[in-house]
């Protein structure tokens, strides 16, 4: 297995040129004047350490946050006294986009390793919607893709198996890391095995569990919290249940 590539905080940010508020601007072709009246908004790159929180649970919404670099997960205490994990979020990505509604944060977002994060006041925002009709349609999508992305997990947790479970995940962050212009095949986790368990409704035990068949499988190879895809193709076709009735077929 090749010797695990680290992503620094400073090789991140050859990645910021696809984070959201790139895309909040850049292919709209938006005037010069209109850029500036965007980046006047933002409170840019605030520091944060792993295990700090971005915000709590009840919280006042104010501001939406962009992550630029590092990672972080969002989540909400479960009734048995632990937490429920909702999500994880990379650089470029939007966080804070389900306490529009309600006006206050309903979950916590804590930092899984050093991050720096843009802050976009929401009220802000919205009066600069109205000027740039561009800026609302993108704001739009992103809530479009928050409700598409909470229906797919919903489908994973109600249909497919354990191993299709973690498939679909590992799959997931490929693709998420390609869109930033980074391996799709070859990436460091920055979440614990407990902590994908938890996300996926999985015991830890199984998590490790099928890990290791996956490396037996030569799907993978994985050391400690890096990743190494060697067979992507493999690897989705069992994420869409395919592998396991083939599985199963082979076993009859």
């Amino acid at each position: 297995m090749s010797q695990p590539t680290i992503i620094s905080i400073e090789t991140m940010r050859v990645a910021c040129k696809s984070c959201s508020l790139s895309t909040l601007c850049l292919p709209m072709g938006l005037c010069p004047q209109d850029v500036e009246r965007l980046e006047d908004i933002v409170k840019h790159a605030r520091p944060l350490h792993r295990g700090d929180l971005l915000f709590r649970s009840g919280d006042r919404f104010r501001s939406l946050y962009v992550v630029k670099t590092g990672s972080l997960k969002s989540f909400a205490p479960s009734p048995e006294g632990g937490e429920q994990v909702l999500g994880f979020h990379l650089p470029g990505e939007v966080i804070g986009l389900d306490a529009i509604d309600r006006r206050t944060h309903s979950c916590f977002a804590k930092v899984l390793e050093t991050s720096s994060i843009c802050e976009v006041p929401f009220q802000l925002l919205t009066q600069l919607t109205a000027i740039i009709p561009g800026l609302q349609h993108h704001l739009y999508r992103l809530l479009s893709k928050e409700i598409g992305h909470d229906t797919d997990m919903l489908l994973l947790l109600g249909k497919k198996n354990a191993e299709e479970r973690l498939a679909a995940f590992l799959l997931d962050m490929s693709k998420r890391l390609q869109r930033r212009g980074l391996s799709p095949t070859d990436f460091y986790l920055s979440m614990s095995r407990h902590e994908i368990g938890n996300y996926l409704g999985l015991a830890v035990e199984t998590v490790s569990r099928i890990f290791t068949r996956f490396q037996d499988d030569r799907l993978l190879g994985v050391e400690r919290k890096h990743i190494e895809i060697f067979d992507l193709d493999a690897l989705a076709t069992l994420a869409d249940g395919m592998g396991t009735m083939r599985q199963q077929q082979q076993r009859t």
